[in-house]
């Protein structure tokens, strides 16, 4: 038996890959288009292992995505390919555009192709699972609820958007063309292999390097945080179960602002790395001006996977927090080579050039 996954070198796809490998006898073709996030040396412990076959290519391609869906005949595609750095769309919204909404559209056109040619019972089996986010539903008031299934699609950046793009297409191959379906709509991810762009994997870093630690206007914005492996579990689950056609929202139930995060980690790396003054690394905390746009709450209400799959997180986030930045203390190679760009020399020197 075979899995497809798209995006599989990337933070949330990498960890998926090597949960399921670990978990799983089956194989998974691991479709990267590798772009500044895709990081093949997260995924080193798998290098000579015929469970894991890597291509390098695009989900737009739509002839290389035939070739692997005859060639591999897997019983399941999970698509994780996705641009997904909000400020990253904001100074460049095309390539999110591209990835996002016609990337997905040649993958569901590729994909339906190949379902429908399936033997019946196959057919009957596979599924086609789409990894999204929260930021889709927009921005809520403090006190508001948290966001259920239900709630409106209200995007409000061009990453946002163009997420909620995709979910509405993937909804509309399931109700017309029956394609079997099913979407994940995510909180904020942390963990490792995080490329050092988003908040908590570069407040470690900046840190560790004496460098300041930026905090978008008043630091009081939001987010409910799901450790990553937890979000992996969850997505196994609704692979596994998950009604077709469903939505379900996996969350962390950590509502936490973002200033509270950064002194978190801050008290973190204090006992883990105390600096050689003994001073605090909250002394690095600078606030700078807010970006345009910037969503004040997002939160996730998980009941619906908890009630109908019977998923929970396993990780609280004090937990899962510590387990981050141990990793990073530990594995400061990863770093360092994400850092310089060697982990691009990285990828040619174990994996040559591998593509279909």
């Amino acid at each position: 038996m075979t899995i497809l996954v798209t995006g599989g070198a990337g933070f949330i796809g990498g960890n998926f890959v090597l949960d399921w490998v670990g978990c799983s006898d089956e194989v998974v073709i691991n479709l990267d288009k590798l772009t500044y996030a895709g990081n093949l040396e997260s995924l080193a412990s798998l290098d000579g292992n015929p469970q894991h076959i890597f291509v390098q290519g695009d989900i737009a391609d739509a002839e290389l995505v035939r070739h692997l869906l005859a060639e591999h005949q897997p019983r399941a595609v999970i698509n994780f390919a996705a641009e997904s750095h909000v400020d990253r769309s904001i100074h460049g919204p095309e390539e999110f555009i591209q990835t996002n909404i016609v990337g997905t559209f040649r993958l569901l056109e590729e994909v339906r192709s190949y379902w429908k040619a399936l033997p019946d019972q196959a057919r009957a089996d596979f599924r086609f699972l789409h990894v999204s986010t929260d930021e889709v539903y927009g921005s809520l008031a403090t006190d508001a609820p948290a966001f259920t299934e239900e709630h409106r699609y209200e995007p409000n950046s061009p990453y946002s958007a163009s997420k909620a793009a995709s979910d509405h297409l993937v909804r509309s191959y399931h109700h017309t063309y029956g394609l079997p379906v099913l979407t994940t709509n995510c909180s904020n991810n942390y963990g490792p292999y995080h490329f050092p762009e988003k908040l908590i994997p570069l407040l470690i870093v900046n840190a560790l390097a004496g460098k300041q630690l930026p905090v978008y206007g008043d630091g009081q914005q939001i987010r409910d945080w799901l450790y990553v492996k937890d979000h992996c579990s969850a997505i196994r689950r609704v692979l596994e179960a998950g009604k077709l056609g469903e939505v379900y929202n996996v969350g962390g139930w950590n509502e936490k602002p973002n200033l509270d995060i950064v002194h978190h980690v801050c008290a973190l790396l204090d006992e883990l790395q105390p600096k050689a003054d003994a001073s605090s690394y909250r002394d690095l905390i600078t606030f700078v001006t807010d970006r345009p746009g910037h969503d004040r709450r997002y939160a996730i209400d998980a009941r619906k996977l908890e009630r109908e799959l019977g998923w929970k997180p396993a990780e609280t986030f004090e937990s899962g927090i510590r387990k981050t930045v141990q990793w990073y203390l530990d594995n400061q190679q990863w770093v360092n080579n994400v850092q310089s760009g060697d982990y691009r020399n990285w990828v040619t020197q174990n994996y040559g050039e591998r593509s279909a």
